[in-house]
């Protein structure tokens, strides 16, 4: 399927391109988790704080983002590249990408897991023609998972098993009664400043409500099986495309933090809509989620039932999940 200017031939190029590059670097990712666990090569878990404490950067970070754009810009001199390290540096926050072919990278996601060697982190290659994820490379080599999709070619772990996993005879479709039966995936974020009704007792109260028994908490308990954060958007979006996660919701991310993995869940067959819960709940429009946005909730890919079908469970999904979450702050220029 041709996207924009590009043919599909020239899709499936650079997605070969981007795999290739997503293993190179996060295999500079585990030589550096070698060095620190043998001692050899100076490299520790030293860092800088950017905004506040937990969120850091490592030379880890900036190697593997100046070896990736270098690839690139050498490869694809017209493509535009847009690193999370680079970016954060300059002095706009503004959402830079436009119309243009554009390379979003996060070199290090899941840095705090990095620091404290907890598996979860990985090399995340976003590519985007138009304002739309087309090509996503994830690759968290702490345990060899590669996930990986390109426009028309479906979404893959290790490209050899198609995502979502379970598939035969049909993809499942949501609980009946969801978000109950679910597993909610979640992250804390950056912004965590205790102020009253600020984003971060928003997003308590939010995964409270969703965690607690049906029918408490005023109708808002929505009991699903587990909670989890991994620490990672964007491994948390890849494990939602898997169908290990059937939702998450999220508040406060960066367009390199989900434009990879929201390639993967789209072409897995996932929605991907808004985090917060429009005023009308009921008849709202569905409308998919807009890359700067910094607000995004995640549904798993779901097949049919014999009540309705899988988009219409992934709706409901959506809509049960706005009545127990709180409206998110989160302002972004030009998004």
């Amino acid at each position: 399927m041709a996207v924009g200017q590009l043919s599909q031939e020239e899709l499936d190029e650079i997605y070969a391109f981007a795999v290739d590059l997503g293993r190179k670097a996060g295999k500079l990712l585990m030589e550096r988790v070698d060095q620190r666990i043998s001692g050899n090569g100076g490299h520790s878990q030293k860092f800088e704080e950017k905004d506040n404490s937990v969120d850091i950067v490592t030379q880890t970070d900036e190697d593997v983002e100046a070896f990736i754009s270098n690839a690139l810009k050498s490869k694809y001199p017209t493509h535009k590249f847009l690193g999370e390290e680079t970016y954060a540096k300059g002095q706009s926050r503004d959402y830079l990408i436009n119309e243009q072919p554009t390379w979003c990278i996060d070199p290090l996601d899941g840095t705090v897991n990095y620091t404290h060697l907890f598996p979860m982190f990985c090399v995340s290659i976003g590519f985007i023609v138009q304002h739309r994820p087309i090509i996503g490379v994830i690759y968290q080599p702490f345990q060899n998972q590669l996930f990986s999709a390109c426009s028309g070619r479906g979404a893959w772990l290790n490209e050899s098993r198609q995502l979502p996993l379970i598939r035969n005879p049909s993809i499942p479709p949501m609980p009946p009664n969801a978000p109950a039966q679910c597993i909610f995936s979640c992250e804390w974020g950056k912004d965590r400043r205790d102020i009253p009704d600020g984003n971060l007792s928003r997003k308590v109260e939010s995964f409270v409500n969703l965690a607690s028994e049906l029918g408490s908490r005023g109708g808002k308990g929505g009991m699903v099986h587990g909670v989890r954060s991994l620490g990672s958007a964007t491994l948390d979006l890849a494990y939602t495309a898997m169908g290990s996660f059937d939702i998450w919701w999220e508040g406060g991310c960066w367009e390199w933090d989900v434009a990879a993995g929201v390639a993967i869940l789209l072409e897995a067959g996932g929605l991907v809509t808004t985090a917060n819960p429009p005023d009308n709940i009921d008849t709202a429009q569905i409308e998919d989620v807009r890359l700067g946005s910094r607000l995004y909730l995640a549904i798993r890919p779901a097949g049919p039932s014999a009540a309705e079908t899988g988009r219409e469970s992934q709706d409901r999904t959506v809509r049960e999940v706005w009545r127990r979450v709180r409206q998110l702050e989160y302002s972004r220029p030009g998004a």
